[in-house]
């Protein structure tokens, strides 16, 4: 019951602020506030000290279900920018986006500006799939996109030394994919399949050219739940494939991947990835950077041939 109070009155926070204070001014606003902490990290890239970034989702939390607090909910309408993923992925923190867009705050939704592309089986087939950070192509486009956004809005930033920044962290990016494709070039075609626990690389999968077999949770979202009979489909297409591994979020708990083994009777590792955060410092996915070559690493590793 007090779970429930509070989402309502964290939905129920925008309309209060447009109550009860002045909508911030151009003049008014300061700093850049991001939704995400995998898109914090490449906007502390770009811009690094020269103003603030405020970072919304905590280390570890899930992108589609963390809420904000209330001042964090003031500090979207009070942002000189606002930089979000878009595509559907932060459905917990949505109507703050959407009121703080209204009230005239400039912002980037990086994910659409990015080439997406629709998710291609199950619940969320047709929908566009917002997971474009398992593609470093990709990341590579967003960092110059966030370089564009953040001098054309933050005041006292320097477009040079903006651009000096976002091209050397672009370059990092970049190494990052070429270290991929010597990767996964380990790995034969045929090996190239990928479960995993719900629907989150199918960017990486056209990128470095995999094939997604299924997902334990049949949905691009992890507020869904598989039933019955599509642990039994999925178990069914894992045997067939003979994959001999499910990938799982790092923070997601196993039992549904267990129970999806248990069926298949077949000895199937499970093998954790960091895929929608990043972890604090020292966690294994510290940065963006850490986070993509781990997940590159623990792929190779297990999808090469022996």
């Amino acid at each position: 019951m007090v779970a429930a109070l509070t989402r309502r009155a964290l939905v129920s926070l925008p309309a209060l602020a447009a109550l009860s204070a002045c909508t911030a001014t151009g003049s008014d606003r300061s700093g850049i506030v991001v939704t995400t902490n995998i898109l914090g990290d490449l906007v502390r890239n770009v811009v690094g000290e020269r103003t603030e970034v405020t970072v919304l989702m905590a280390a570890g939390a899930d992108p589609h279900s963390f809420g904000v607090s209330a001042q964090q909910a003031a500090s979207l309408e009070r942002a000189e920018l606002l930089v979000h993923n878009g595509l559907g992925l932060e459905e917990g923190v949505l109507s703050h986006i959407e009121a703080a867009v209204a009230t005239g705050v400039p912002d980037l939704a990086v994910g659409e500006h990015v080439d997406p592309i629709d998710y291609t089986a199950d619940e969320t087939a047709g929908q566009p799939d917002p997971h474009f950070w398992t593609d470093p192509v990709r990341v590579s486009e967003a960092v110059d996109l966030i370089a564009d956004k953040v001098i054309e809005h933050v005041a006292g930033v320097d477009a040079d030394e903006v651009r000096a920044s976002a091209d050397a962290y672009r370059s990092q990016v970049d190494d990052l994919h070429a270290d991929a494709v010597a990767a996964f070039e380990q790995i034969p075609p045929e090996h190239r399949k990928l479960v995993t626990n719900h629907h989150v690389f199918g960017y990486l999968a056209q990128r470095y050219g995999f094939e997604v077999i299924g997902a334990v949770i049949p949905s691009g979202t992890t507020l869904a739940s598989p039933s019955g009979s599509d642990l039994k489909d999925l178990a069914d297409a894992v045997a067939a494939s003979g994959v001999p591994v499910v990938f799982a979020d790092s923070s997601q708990p196993e039992r549904l991947i267990e129970a999806m083994a248990e069926e298949t009777g077949l000895d199937i590792a499970i093998v954790p990835l960091f895929t929608e955060s990043l972890t604090e410092p020292g966690g294994g996915a510290g940065t963006y950077l850490e986070m993509a070559a781990a997940n590159t690493a623990a792929i190779a590793e297990h999808l090469a041939p022996q």
